[in-house]
């Protein structure tokens, strides 16, 4: 895993989730062939983290199986 300061600056199309509400606290992903970024809704210009497509998925994974939640 790693990071990039300016999100913007990646050559990527940002994508949110459908069912993000309007003002709610979000996160965007995009990605490439080389990995999958994800940023701050709130802060497109601010950092975001780069992870390989694997460890992407298996985020998705754990988030769809509530292992993150509290």
């Amino acid at each position: 895993m790693s990071h990039v300061d300016r999100a913007s600056d990646l050559p990527i199309r940002w994508r949110k989730s459908s069912r993000s509400q309007q003002g709610s606290q979000c996160v965007e992903v995009g990605a490439t062939a080389e990995f999958a970024a994800v940023r701050d809704s709130k802060n497109p210009t601010g950092p975001a983290l780069l992870l390989p497509p694997s460890t992407f998925a298996a985020m998705i994974d754990s988030i769809k199986a509530g292992r993150f939640d509290g």
